[in-house]
């Protein structure tokens, strides 16, 4: 489609309001899904996330890579245990986990970022002891639920107008390394950043009344309705653990919280910046 100069104009007159609303705020996105397997997603969210670091919005990318490990395991004939749908995670499958979060997928990102324009750093949650974490659950193993979360890492290069890109691998005082959810990291450190937004890319268009019609799309959600959906059946499966993340961001002072549909091209540009916006916002009670 060929866009004229005067709409080219009109289109950065509306976002205009947006640009002024986010310029100097942190807005934290988590990374993930169907937008991180497929090569036209990938570069949309890169220049997505330029273009907004370029307009002087703070942005931090956090990412996981559970199908990336999968892989990586399987190579090397190494067989996956789950329990109640969560990864059985021993000290050889951790090394794993940190070589491909940490290294491969983190690098392939800081990489994107900068071949898109945009000045990225990569770092993990054992950086600075930024994601302290303990044991979630003796039966999994090396999986970790987050203790604290130490923002200065971040603080430092986003002062420096980089784009840091985090994987979520956590650690403890005695040097052990965990496997963190890349949704309840992303929360945490939104929250530890005292983030304007947080953003979480999903293979879905937002929380869904009913859940093969996507016209039934819920725009806005009141955390304190979450759990009578949840027993209602409106947020089931693997969107629970999301919406609970989104609901701990709001509850813990992140302002607005968003579950969008990272399939769309440009969806972090049409959440932040026009009037329409996409996905779910999770928000709280009005002060």
């Amino acid at each position: 489609m060929k866009i004229s100069n005067a709409q080219r104009a009109e289109i950065l007159i509306h976002a205009l309001p947006y640009i002024k609303k986010y310029t100097g705020k942190v807005v934290v996105v988590k990374y993930g899904g169907n937008a991180m397997t497929s090569e036209v997603l990938k570069d949309s969210v890169a220049h997505d996330i330029v273009l907004l670091n370029l307009i002087g919005v703070k942005v931090v990318l956090v990412h996981g890579g559970g199908p990336e490990i999968t892989d990586m395991l399987q190579k090397i004939g190494k067989q996956t245990e789950f329990v109640d749908g969560l990864r059985v995670t021993d000290k050889e499958t951790v090394d794993v986990a940190q070589m491909v979060l940490a290294g491969k997928i983190n690098k392939s990102l800081v990489n994107l970022l900068e071949c898109s324009g945009g000045k990225a750093i990569g770092l993990s949650g054992i950086d600075g002891h930024m994601i302290k974490a303990k044991i979630k659950d003796t039966r999994l193993g090396y999986v970790g639920t987050v203790t604290s979360v130490n923002p200065k890492p971040i603080q430092d290069l986003l002062e420096l107008d980089y784009i840091p890109v985090v994987s979520t691998i956590g650690c403890d005082d005695e040097g052990n390394v965990y496997n963190i959810n890349a949704d309840t990291a992303a929360a945490k450190i939104a929250a530890a950043l005292d983030a304007e937004s947080l953003i979480t890319l999903t293979d879905i268009a937002g929380i869904l009344r009913d859940k093969d019609d996507p016209d039934t799309l819920i725009s806005h959600i009141n955390v304190k309705e979450t759990e009578q959906m949840i027993k209602d059946g409106v947020i089931v499966g693997g969107m629970i653990p999301k919406v609970q993340c989104c609901a701990d961001a709001v509850k813990d002072g992140v302002k607005k919280v968003f579950i969008i549909d990272g399939r769309v091209p440009h969806s972090i540009l049409i959440e932040t910046l026009t009037d329409e916006g996409i996905g779910t916002m999770f928000e709280g009670d009005s002060k």
